[in-house]
């Protein structure tokens, strides 16, 4: 039977299209991942990858290889990190894609308790406002929303993904007042950039009733980050149109109100996504059970709710 090491070497590599990149997601130098997958080519008999100064691209049993070996290389590894846990108990390094405003917010004052009840979990967090690819960057996990299920991937929902119009309290004492979404061209609008495309995302604004009216404001400024946004509202530079869970603690403090409160953007929902695998590791689960406790505890789906 082949090394652990041989087989996921072979197997990220095919995932990141290169050595050296396979060599950063392991921790190995590019040369050590290029002699185990030449090892474990001379013992299969086969050549698993064609390669180029330039490129790697799989053969045709490497493909087939691939596809068989590459689901129970995820089973093989979480069976050895859940009996490897130390005295039982959910071990090991926990990597975890979240927004940065979102996850400071949210998720870090959750450390001290999670930490304390799951002591031998080192946190592994990264705060990215964009999209990761869950199974090639190698993440545990990942908290978001507003897009389709990748393949290999599951979610729990944790709570509806609304976006709403905020200004600051004394905006319409400078500004015309605002009784229909028909007089937001009259307004500068504070708009996030979608991470994955670097654009504005033209957002149908809709009421309870379910009409439907664009969110046509002036583009006075663009932002990467909702707490940006939030903040350049607060300075009364315009209106921003961000999403419930960045909002929140400005709105709770008084520090921005809602404009147009009948009305809110519907931006999917907000969940936590996970690889797909038949024996989920000690750690993931133990991550994704707490995280979902905490939203119902805590009241956050209603809470992030428009309405």
């Amino acid at each position: 039977m082949e090394s652990m090491t041989s087989i996921e070497c072979f197997v990220r590599s095919a995932e990141a299209g290169s050595f050296s990149e396979a060599a950063r997601r392991l921790g190995l130098t590019s040369a050590a991942v290029g002699k185990n997958v030449a090892r474990l080519e001379a013992s299969l008999g086969v050549r698993l990858f064609q390669r180029s100064t330039r490129s790697l691209t799989l053969t045709e049993a490497g493909e087939r290889f691939l596809a068989e070996v590459s689901g129970g290389l995820a089973v093989i590894q979480s069976a050895v990190a859940n009996l490897a846990s130390a005295d039982g108990q959910p071990a090991g390094s926990l990597k975890i894609s979240m927004g940065t405003g979102f996850g400071r917010t949210y998720i870090v004052p959750l450390l001290r308790d999670f930490l304390t009840r799951y002591p031998a979990i080192t946190p592994d967090w990264h705060f990215d406002n964009r999209r990761v690819d869950m199974i090639a960057e190698g993440f545990d996990a990942a908290i978001g929303g507003g897009f389709e299920l990748p393949p290999g991937v599951v979610a729990r929902s944790l709570s509806p993904g609304h976006g709403v119009l905020v200004a600051a309290p004394d905006y319409f004492e400078h500004h015309s007042q605002l009784k229909s979404p028909a007089e937001l061209p009259q307004h500068d609008g504070i708009f996030i950039r979608s991470p994955q495309t670097g654009r504005i995302r033209p957002w149908s604004l809709r009421n309870q009733t379910n009409e439907q009216a664009p969110a046509a404001m002036r583009v006075r400024m663009t932002m990467s980050d909702p707490d940006a946004a939030c903040e350049a509202a607060q300075s009364g530079l315009g209106i921003a149109l961000v999403s419930m869970p960045n909002a929140l603690r400005y709105l709770e403090s008084g520090l921005l109100k809602r404009v147009l409160p009948a009305w809110y953007v519907d931006m999917g929902t907000l969940s936590l996504y996970f690889p797909a695998q038949k024996l989920l590791p000690a750690k993931t689960r133990a991550f994704v059970d707490y995280v979902v406790e905490h939203f119902r505890t805590q009241n956050l789906a209603k809470r992030f709710s428009a309405f």
